[in-house]
This record gives structure tokens, C-alpha cells and sequence, in this order.
């Protein structure tokens, strides 16, 4: 028996039992859609947190006070000393720019509109260092930090969130913690909202921030951005800056009490994270997928069972085992398959909803539903037609012609 021959046969059987095809073919379509959805789903959060990290700057490090890895007695939190010693381009020659931070979530009010929004302190190597772009006015000036000028820079979901607006907006006056600022500026939307909230801040100066907001003792800062003069010098700018805070830290040989990250480790760590999620979704999905196969070898054993008479006649007029063999695994492959194809559209179709439902949410991210993922169903899918046809196929071939056909 050829595959054509038998592609027909398995069809004209199976369009025999209309109903109860459609229900196997149905486990396994919920099974190949749940595996693309979550695939999807995953790929695209993937996508839009590395997007929105990369959006932050270019060869930036972050500095923190204390060890992320290692508890640390005695830490000492980075100073205006420290600022001013890594910003000593005879100390650091690898760093372009310097941009100490504090920060606190506080009250932004405009009316009688009221939001919680990140208010930072920053000085005005903040515009480049982290990339930051404004749509309309100006971004904070030396005069400004000099001034402690009571002026601030509103992200655009503070915007959105006080005035329904993103223009026309300098000028205006909002009140943080009931305190008076002028509007300088509107900042531009760094995207990837669902992660740190980038778009939900408020800028203001440094200065302004230390004397009348954020109290932090003697000067000390939340973090420090840096940026390297190149892509290439993140490394060795890295290895200045840690040289420089142990030598006036004074830790112990081998224990930081800060920590300096890059750029690309924070990449790294977000696309190890959602890629252990993903894995982690994806056989959860595929749970169901099994389930639908154990579903076809249930029907194809009804099968061999109900056609053990025709299966009998045909062994009896010449029929060879390996022709019975191939005649269910190909009934078995052919509903996989064809569970494998809708479940890929209602895969796609999902992770599509999903796109929108979270866009209209206000934390927008495109489901990526990638060949990869349409190869693995494909191929997962047909391998479970083939795996769970087997013992059916199997026992079918093995029926003896005279026992077969004295079957009731």
C-alpha cells in the first residue's frame, strides 16, 4: 500500500465517524494552541522587557550601595566623594558621564487630579546618560541644579494620568507633596511600560530634590548611573569604577559593599528569567497535548475494535501486516496533523488577544509567535499521532485473518 492510498483510506475512515473525529482532533487542537500561546506570550514579554531595558541608555552601568550577592556588614553608601572620584578622568578614563540619583514614590497632584508617580533627583548628565528625550520643553540646565529651581519633568503616564494630555503642557504648575514646580518639560515614552514603570516618573533637580523632597543624609545617593565612552570600555570602565569605590570603601579583599552592574547583565539576567518562564509555560501547555494524544490512542483502539471484521477480509485477500500498520498510523498522523494546523491559527489568535487586551490595559506588548514555535507544534503534534498510533497500529497488524473474521 502506498502513502497516497493510504492518506485516502485514513480520510474516507475518518470522515465516517464525523463527530467523534472532531472531538480527538479537538484535544489536540487545545493542546497545540496552548503550547503557541504560551510560546508567544512568553517571547513577546521577553522582547519587551530587553527592549525596554536596552530604551534605558547606552553602555550604561548602575552602581547600588551594598552587595546584591553577598551580605556585606558596614556598608557605606555612595557618596559626593565617590561622584566626584570616579567622574577624575585621570582615575576613570573609560567613563564619559556621571549621573548620581535619589528617588522616592511620591504625591504629584494637579487640580484635583492625583497620582503616586517616581519622583528622582537628577542632575542634567541624566539626559544623556540615560537617553532621555523630551517631546516638548527642555530637560533640567546647570542653572537649574545650581538654583535648586523648583522646576520638573513629567513622564507621559503622569501626563495622561493629571491632565488627559501630553502637549501644551509647559508652563503649568503640579504640586509635589503640595509643594509648587513649574512643568519644564514633557518627557518622551520610553515604551515597555509593564516594566519599572519607566513612563511614570517625575524629574526634577538634584539639589531641589536634597534640600526640600528626598532627605537623604550627608549627600548620599539611591544609585549612579555611568556611561562608558564606548561599547567596548563597559568592561574596563567597570573594573575603574569598582577599583575606585574599594580603594575608598576600604572593604576587604573580595567583599564589595556595592555593586556595579551592566547594561548587558541586566539584558542577560531578564532573558534567563522569562526564557526559565517560558519553558516553564510551555510544558504546562504541553500537558494538555498529551492528553489529546492519549485521546486518539483511545479512539483508535474503538477503532481496531470496531474493524476487526474488515481488518480480518483484508489480511484475508492479501492484505500484509506492515500495509495494516501503515493504514493506522497514517488514520492517527493525519488527526494529529490536522489539530496541529488549527491549533497553530487558534495559537496565533490567542497570543493576538492577548497583545490587545494587554495594550488596552496600558501595558502594551506584542506576542511573538515565531517558526520555531510553529515547527515545534507542527512536529510535536505529529510525533504524538505517530507515539500514541503505535499500539493500536500494532495490535491491528497482529489480528490472526480466521480470528478476525469470526470476530461479532
Amino acid at each position: 500500500m502506498n502513502i497516497q492510498a493510504a492518506i485516502f483510506e485514513a480520510l474516507e475512515s475518518l470522515n465516517a465517524n464525523k463527530v467523534r473525529t472532531g472531538l480527538t482532533i479537538l484535544g489536540i487542537v487545545i493542546g497545540v494552541a496552548a503550547v503557541v500561546a504560551m510560546l508567544a506570550v512568553g517571547a513577546g514579554a521577553q522582547d519587551t522587557i530587553t527592549g525596554s531595558i536596552n530604551g534605558i541608555g547606552t553602555n550604561l552601568l548602575f552602581v547600588f550601595p551594598g552587595n546584591m550577592q553577598e551580605k556585606v556588614n558596614n556598608i557605606k553608601p555612595l557618596s559626593q566623594g565617590d561622584i566626584n572620584a570616579i567622574s577624575d578622568p585621570f582615575q576613570a578614563p573609560s567613563v564619559a558621564a556621571v549621573a548620581p540619583v535619589i528617588f522616592s514614590n511620591l504625591n504629584v497632584t494637579y487640580g484635583g487630579e492625583q497620582t503616586s508617580a517616581q519622583v528622582s533627583g537628577v542632575t542634567p548628565n541624566y539626559e544623556s546618560v540615560r537617553n532621555e528625550k523630551v517631546t516638548e520643553g527642555s530637560f533640567i540646565t546647570d542653572s537649574d541644579q545650581f538654583g535648586r529651581a523648583s522646576v520638573a519633568l513629567i513622564g507621559p503616564q503622569v501626563a495622561d494620568k493629571i491632565f488627559g494630555r501630553r502637549d501644551g503642557l509647559v508652563g503649568e504648575s503640579i504640586r509635589i507633596e503640595g509643594q509648587p514646580f513649574r512643568i519644564a518639560g514633557v518627557l518622551a515614552s520610553k515604551g515597555g511600560g509593564s516594566f519599572g514603570s519607566q513612563d511614570n516618573v517625575v524629574l526634577i533637580p538634584l539639589s531641589t530634590a536634597q534640600s526640600r523632597l528626598i532627605h537623604r543624609a550627608n549627600d548620599k545617593y539611591d544609585i549612579v548611573y555611568i556611561q562608558a565612552v564606548a561599547p567596548e570600555q563597559v568592561t574596563t570602565a567597570t573594573d575603574e569604577v569598582s577599583q575606585i569605590l574599594r580603594t575608598r570603601h576600604r572593604t576587604e579583599v573580595g567583599v564589595d559593599d556595592f555593586t556595579v552592574m551592566s547594561q548587558q547583565d541586566i539584558v542577560s539576567t531578564a532573558q534567563q528569567i522569562t526564557g526559565v518562564l517560558t519553558i516553564f509555560l510551555g510544558g504546562i501547555a504541553a500537558i494538555s497535548l498529551l492528553v489529546g494524544g492519549i485521546g486518539i490512542m483511545n479512539i483508535m483502539l474503538v477503532s481496531v475494535t470496531e474493524r476487526t471484521r474488515e481488518i480480518g477480509l483484508r489480511k484475508a485477500i492479501g492484505a500484509r501486516k506492515r500495509d495494516i500498520l501503515t493504514q493506522f498510523l497514517t488514520e492517527s498522523s493525519l488527526l494529529s496533523l490536522l489539530g496541529g494546523i488549527i491549533g497553530i491559527a487558534l495559537g496565533w489568535l490567542i497570543g493576538f488577544i492577548v497583545g490587545k487586551v494587554a495594550a488596552a490595559s496600558g501595558s502594551p506588548f506584542n506576542p511573538v509567535v515565531s517558526l520555531n514555535a510553529i515547527l515545534l507544534a507542527t512536529v510535536f503534534s505529529t510525533a504524538v499521532g505517530l507515539f500514541f498510533g503505535i499500539y493500536p497500529a500494532n495490535r491491528a497488524a497482529n489480528l490472526e485473518p480466521v480470528e478476525a473474521l469470526r470476530y461479532e
